[in-house]
């Protein structure tokens, strides 16, 4: 089957034949639909998180179970379904107390021989967060997946394994939102776009989009945003001033050390900055440590939608059937697996939210 490999920093992934491993007894492989172009697949690409090489990205993706093993339960020939890098063992202190999303123990499955399940001329590919959905089929523990609904269209279905599930999670699962309270949002790509509905759904009346991009910040405005701040330097003093004080909730979806400190200034007394985005490896953060006394302000981090994806993603299915989940405007583009170079190269750039990689099934 064809996969797209990334081999070195600073050089383009490449298309090529792979082999994928005999099937094991958790196992279920899946014909891929649908993959979605991801920034924190690209924090690999760019070298800011170290990853073994050579690796197969991709972990937002849907497609059809093809076939699966003896002992999965869950799952049959022909179900609809959509991966999520929050795999989990059930087993452990998380797990056990809701938060598989925190799982001490993931399934890993190392990239080494008679271990790894993609091979390419039987040389070892590790697999991104035991998924790698830039290729025509995975092969993946099915602890890793979740069914869909029948009317939920593939190609939008990927999107939900991690940018909408991390940015309406965010909202509504890590953070106690009440009606009418005030929210920014710093980053108006697909999570951050999603974060801004979540927040609506919430009820926030009032949901401040920030980002350097003219057309996200319109975009932004379909989600829900109900005023938007071009990004600079004097964002923070922006939303103070236009709010009289600052919001409840600061929601920061770059990794930036300069937009994280932007989301504790703007936080009125007593708010709560929800850091999102991926930072780069090794990245430490300087601040000022009065404010978080003399305000009260809390920060804290979210992953993964902060609940259990297996429980999140149906959820979320359903409001998209019931048409309280926009997805439609989520895709910049569909493009064919051979364009996932041009693809990231314009999500580096910031000009589009989210590119699909769409194969035939």
């Amino acid at each position: 089957m064809k996969a797209a490999i990334f081999r070195e920093v600073g050089k383009p992934l490449t298309i090529e034949d792979v082999e994928i491993g005999e099937m094991r007894a958790n196992e279920v492989r899946i014909r891929v639909a649908a993959s979605g172009l991801c920034h924190s697949d690209y924090h690999i690409i760019a070298g800011d998180i170290p990853c073994p090489v050579p690796v197969l990205l991709g972990h937002e993706a849907s497609g059809i179970v093809e076939a699966v093993g003896e002992n999965v339960q869950h799952f049959r020939p022909g179900d609809r379904v959509v991966s999520c890098l929050s795999g989990y063992c059930g087993e452990c202190g998380e797990c056990q107390t809701g938060h598989s999303n925190r799982c001490d123990n993931k399934p890993i499955r190392p990239a080494i021989a008679g271990e790894a399940r993609i091979t390419a001329k039987g040389e070892p590919i590790y697999q991104l967060g035991e998924l790698g959905g830039f290729a025509e089929e995975m092969l993946v523990d099915a602890r890793s997946l979740v069914k869909l609904p029948d009317a939920m269209p593939l190609d939008l279905a990927a999107l939900l394994g991690c940018a909408v599930l991390t940015g309406v999670g965010a909202a509504t699962n890590r953070v106690n939102i009440r009606a009418g309270e005030s929210v920014a949002v710093i980053g108006c790509g697909g999570v951050g776009l999603n974060a801004i509905q979540g927040a609506k759904l919430a009820g926030a009346g009032r949901i401040i989009a920030i980002d350097l991009n003219p057309a996200k910040l319109e975009l932004a405005r379909q989600f829900g945003a109900t005023e938007v701040i071009h990004g600079s330097a004097e964002a923070a003093e922006e939303v103070l001033e236009l709010t009289g004080g600052g919001v409840d909730f600061a929601f920061e979806v770059v990794g930036l050390p300069a937009t994280i400190r932007q989301a504790v200034t703007m936080l009125r007394k007593g708010g709560t900055a929800v850091l999102v985005g991926v930072t780069k490896f090794g990245t430490d953060l300087a601040m000022p440590a009065g404010p978080f006394i003399q305000k009260e302000i809390n920060v804290v981090g979210s992953l993964l939608g902060s609940v259990p994806f297996q429980i999140a993603i149906p959820r979320l299915a359903d409001l998209y059937l019931q048409g309280a989940l926009k997805l439609e405007p989520l895709v910049s583009q569909k493009i064919a697996l051979e364009d996932i170079n041009r693809g990231y190269d314009q999500l580096a750039a910031g000009e589009i939210a989210r590119s699909i990689i769409t194969f035939d099934t």
